[in-house]
């Protein structure tokens, strides 16, 4: 028997026979069975997760690519190579070794531009994901801890690009290195010690760019890849959120197989943004380190502005008063330590929204479709109201060249943006929720009166009414598929018992925060079935 059977095995192709190899050690067919065929809703806005996977693994690629020829070494030397205007000029290493990337090496300026230009739209991907997840409540029970994770990447994120853009040891990247030394030394007690362990002695040191490199290539490349595998997991564990629609619930997904439409989608879209960053490197320069020079501590690059996805922190130093407070013979730098500690509150409410919003409201339930951002009113808001506080300080960050760019007073931008921080946030908020309240409103009275014709018609007694198409049956389940929450109410204060129960400042702060979210104001009654047959049976203009 076991003949026959070795025989049959001998016999089958020798693709088959690895496949059956493999398949028996790791179980790779069970596994491949069981989520090659995942269906994955076809949606736009998916791809601005996409994007993001995408932009990372070309930073990761073209990242390799650099660090074959990137010499992370302070030590100065003078310059002697083919780009002619830096010649006989002192130099680090790292710097010069940039150089010799952008002029010497063959592709090295493309790549250099793809890999930077990549981590900018690695990041801005990032916001515009997390934006949409926000905005539909794709971060419900059971997907928390992928928005944490999905913060965490971002965070990490930021850093990365910091580090990223001080290797180079140009006075434009290590203006911003003595920013950010100035900075962390605010920080009471440990601000010294940090100062020490990052620079290894005072400011710059002779090993920043050392333990720069090692952090950009090393660390947090490799908790952002594990916290990108672990993303990836989750995705594939839940069950993917879709927008709402007919036949969509929640305990379905309605869309196309992994395998083979979804990958050979995904892998097209992969190309077209590969093609898409290197042309953007190829006609944009960015970082042009050649034209500023190296570092050095006694100069300060002239319009000195990070990436501006740490503009938002740069501006809030900015338009901080110069507050100080001396005690003990030690200086607490309150210009500085105040927005060291706003940056991380404002990131760290992002990634606590979630389990805020689910105490707040008590919904324990598993949520696989999407919320149409209108009808979630006070969530869109916040979200609105955070995107223009981040844009009020962003401005903030660069309010040198508003003022040379535009011919305003620096003094009257900064005034501004203080006063934006605190006032436009909340106007924005206010505006936002009124627009919202508003779209549910037609969205209410297109699903009661249909859709407007244009048609003007007139009746035999003389009244001129406009014809209403009626909405299908899809728009219908569309515009109503949403939940309209109830806000919680306090417990009575004497049960039926006569037993007085005082009820706990954890009680009433939920209940207060549930009547924010989704009490009297904050959502429009969904048309009930009575009206819709009132309405259509004749009794109102249709």
């Amino acid at each position: 028997m076991s003949t026959a059977t070795d025989t049959r095995r001998k016999k089958a192709p020798a693709g088959e026979r690895v496949a059956d190899w493999a398949d028996s050690r790791l179980g790779v067919y069970s596994l491949a069975k069981a989520n090659l065929r995942k269906i994955f809703p076809d949606h736009w806005s998916f791809m601005i997760g996409e994007i993001c996977l995408y932009s990372f693994i070309i930073i990761i690629l073209t990242g390799v690519y650099l660090t074959m020829f990137f010499n992370p070494s302070m030590g100065e030397i003078v310059y002697h190579g083919d780009y002619v205007p830096m010649q006989g000029i002192r130099m680090s290493e790292a710097y010069a070794s940039t150089l010799d990337i952008s002029f010497e090496v063959r592709g090295g300026l493309l790549i250099r531009q793809i890999h930077h230009w990549a981590a900018l739209i690695f990041i801005g991907a990032m916001f515009v994901h997390m934006m949409r997840v926000f905005f539909t409540g794709a971060y419900r029970k059971p997907r928390e801890m992928n928005w944490v994770f999905g913060f965490l990447l971002l965070v990490l994120g930021l850093f990365t690009g910091l580090t990223g853009y001080s290797l180079p040891d140009d006075l434009l990247s290590g203006t911003g290195v003595r920013f950010t030394q100035g900075a962390i030394l605010s920080a009471p007690v440990i601000g010294t010690y940090l100062s020490m362990f990052l620079f290894g002695g005072e400011f710059p040191g002779h090993d920043f760019v050392g333990r720069f490199y090692s952090i950009h290539i090393l660390l947090l490349p490799g908790i952002m890849l594990g916290l990108v595998v672990a993303h990836l997991i989750m995705v594939f564990l839940h069950k993917h959120t879709h927008w709402p629609g007919p036949g969509k619930t929640n305990t379905n997904v309605v869309g196309t197989p992994f395998l083979p439409v979804y990958m050979g989608k995904a892998g097209g879209f992969f190309f077209l943004v590969f093609g898409v960053i290197a042309a953007i490197a190829a006609v944009a320069t960015i970082n042009p380190v050649w034209a500023i020079g190296p570092y050095r501590p006694d100069q300060v690059s002239t319009g000195a502005q990070p990436d501006w996805y740490l503009g938002f922190a740069e501006g809030l130093i900015r338009v901080m008063p110069g507050w100080e407070i001396n005690a003990w013979g030690h200086t607490l730098v309150l210009g500085v330590f105040i927005p060291l500690l706003i940056f991380p509150l404002l990131l760290v409410s992002i990634a606590a929204y979630p389990f805020v919003e689910s105490w707040a409201t008590g919904d324990k339930r598993h949520h696989h479709l999407l919320v149409r951002p209108r009808n979630a009113p006070v969530r869109t808001g916040f979200g609105v109201a955070w995107c223009v506080s981040y844009l009020t300080m962003l401005v903030a960050g660069g309010n040198d060249i508003w003022a040379t760019h535009f011919h305003l007073s620096i003094n009257a931008i900064t005034w501004f943006s203080r006063v934006a921080f605190f006032v436009a946030p909340v106007l924005a908020f206010i505006v936002t929720k009124r627009i919202c309240l508003g779209l549910q409103r037609r969205d209410k009275d297109k699903v009661l009166h249909g859709r407007e014709s244009g048609i003007i018609k007139r009746l035999p007694h003389g009244e001129f009414i406009e014809v209403h198409e009626p909405l299908s049956s899809d728009e219908l389940h569309t515009l109503t598929a949403h939940d309209q929450y109830k806000p919680l109410e306090l417990e009575p204060e004497v049960d039926e018992n006569g037993v007085v129960r005082k009820p706990s400042r954890s009680e009433k702060l939920r209940v207060k925060l549930s009547k924010g979210l989704y009490g009297e104001d904050t959502q429009i009654p969904k048309p009930t079935p009575e009206e819709y047959k009132e309405i259509t049976s004749g009794h109102g203009h249709h």
